[in-house]
C-alpha cells in the first residue's frame, strides 16, 4: 500500500491504496463517485474521463498513486458549474443522450471545449470529441448541443476559461505554447562563436518532468554491422530520421540542436508535431542522449521524449542497439499516452527502424520512412489481430 494526497471535487483527500489501483477503481470504489463510468479499461473509449489539473484525462490506465498533488474533477463536482448546466439543458433539448452511459464524460469533454475553444466551428467540436465514443450514435446531438451553448456563451458574453498553466502530474494539463520557449544557457567551447538558436527549446525542468513521469519503453534490435558503422550512421541525423516513419528535419542540425516534425495518424487524428531536437553523444561509450520536444497546433497536444540508446558489439560485423525510451504526451492527446497502444506503435517502429538502418547501411533504398505519417491505429489494430491469431494457433491442435 502507499499513501498518497489529492483534492478530488475541492476537497483535499489523503488515502492508501495499492499502487497498481487505477484512478476510475479508485474513484468508484474508494471514493463512491460512480458517475465516472468504466469502458474498454484500454484508454480508447472515453467513458472514464475525469478532468486532472483542468483538462481531460482518462482515469482508466492512470494510476491513483500517480496523481499525487492532482486536482481531480469528476462530473459530481461540475453539479453547479454554469457551463456545465447550459450543457445538460442542450443535451435535453438536442436529444444528446440515449442509453446515457457515456454522457458523464461526454459531458466532461463537451465542457473543456465550451470553455477553451469559444470560437469552435463543427469539423473542430467533432475533431475534440474524436476520443469519447457513444455507443447509441448520438452525435449528431451531442455535437449540436456543443454548438447552441457557444452560441448561447457568445452571446450572452461569456469568455473562456484559463486553466492552470503549470503541468499536471501525470501529463494532463496542456502545456501552453510558451512553455516551449524557455531556453536551456550553454557555455559555448572555446574559440567557438554560440551556434544560431532554434526557434524553440526545453527547460530543464521540463526535462525533469519526463524523467520523472513519462512513460518508459526499452527496445533492442541487432543489425549485421559492425559497432564503428552504426555508431557513424547515429551521428548523421538526417540519416536517422530518414529512417524513421513520419519524421524529418525541417532544419539542419547545428551543434547538437535541430528542428523537425514527426506526422501521427490516430484514427480520426492526424497531428503533425513541430518541434526541436537536442543531441549528445559518448564516443568513449558509444552511448548517446536525443531529447526532442515538439508541439501539434491543430489539437494543442505537446509531445516531449528523451531516447538514450547504446551500441554493442557483438561480433565483428554485428552490433546491437538498446534503446529506452522516456516520453510525454499532454493536452487532447495524453489519454493515450499510457495504453497499450503505445506499446505496439513503439515495437512496430523499433522493427520498421532497424530494417531501414540496415538498408541504409547496405545502400539499398529504404522501405518507410520520412514521407509516410504513421497510422498507429492500423499498427495496434495489426497488433492486436496478431495477437488473437497466435491465441487461437495454440488451441488448435497439431
Amino acid at each position: 500500500m502507499r499513501k498518497f494526497s489529492m483534492r478530488i471535487n475541492g476537497e483535499v483527500v489523503v488515502a492508501e491504496a495499492e499502487p497498481r489501483i487505477h484512478l476510475t477503481d479508485f474513484l468508484r470504489e474508494k471514493r463512491f463517485l460512480t458517475g465516472t463510468h468504466i469502458g474498454c479499461e484500454h484508454g480508447v473509449c472515453g467513458a472514464c474521463t475525469v478532468l486532472i489539473d483542468g483538462s481531460p484525462a482518462r482515469s482508466c490506465i492512470i494510476y491513483a498513486v500517480a496523481c499525487e498533488g492532482a486536482q481531480i474533477t469528476t462530473i459530481e463536482g461540475l453539479r453547479d458549474d454554469p457551463v456545465m448546466a447550459d450543457l445538460r439543458e442542450a443535451f435535453s433539448a438536442n436529444h444528446a443522450l440515449q442509453c446515457g452511459y457515456c454522457t458523464p464524460a461526454m459531458l466532461i469533454s463537451c465542457r473543456d471545449i465550451v470553455t477553451r475553444l469559444p470560437d469552435a466551428d463543427e469539423p473542430r467540436i467533432r475533431l475534440e470529441l474524436s476520443g469519447n465514443l457513444c455507443r447509441c450514435t448520438g452525435y449528431v446531438g451531442i455535437v449540436a448541443a456543443v454548438k447552441d451553448v457557444l452560441k448561447k456563451r457568445k452571446t450572452s458574453g461569456g469568455q473562456a476559461i484559463v486553466l492552470r498553466r503549470e503541468l499536471g502530474p501525470v501529463g494532463a494539463h496542456a502545456a501552453v505554447a510558451s512553455s516551449c520557449e524557455r531556453t536551456v544557457r550553454r557555455t559555448p567551447a572555446a574559440g567557438k562563436a554560440p551556434p544560431a538558436a532554434p526557434q524553440e527549446t526545453v527547460s530543464a525542468q521540463q526535462w525533469h518532468a519526463v524523467e520523472t513521469n513519462g512513460v518508459e519503453l526499452l527496445e533492442s534490435f541487432r543489425v549485421p554491422y559492425s559497432r564503428a558503422q552504426v555508431w557513424k550512421f547515429f551521428g548523421n541525423l538526417v540519416q536517422v530520421a530518414s529512417c524513421m516513419p513520419g519524421a524529418r528535419l525541417t532544419k539542419p542540425a547545428l551543434d547538437g540542436h535541430a528542428e523537425g516534425e514527426v506526422n501521427v495518424k490516430l484514427g480520426p487524428i492526424v497531428s503533425a508535431f513541430a518541434g526541436v531536437v537536442e543531441v549528445e553523444r559518448d564516443g568513449a561509450r558509444f552511448s548517446g542522449v536525443v531529447r526532442g520536444a515538439g508541439r501539434d497546433v491543430k489539437s494543442g497536444s505537446n509531445a516531449r521524449a528523451i531516447v538514450s540508446y547504446q551500441v554493442q558489439a557483438l561480433g565483428e560485423a554485428l552490433s546491437q542497439v538498446d534503446i529506452s525510451v522516456k516520453f510525454l504526451l499532454t493536452g487532447a492527446l495524453a489519454q493515450f499516452g499510457r495504453s497499450g497502444l503505445v506499446k505496439d506503435v513503439a515495437d512496430h517502429l523499433t522493427q520498421v527502424f532497424a530494417s531501414n538502418l540496415e538498408a541504409s547501411l547496405s545502400g539499398r533504398p529504404i522501405s518507410e520512412g520520412a514521407g509516410a505519417t504513421l497510422d498507429a491505429a492500423s499498427v495496434a489494430r495489426a497488433a492486436l489481430w496478431n495477437r488473437i491469431r497466435a491465441f487461437f494457433a495454440k488451441l488448435m491442435p497439431k
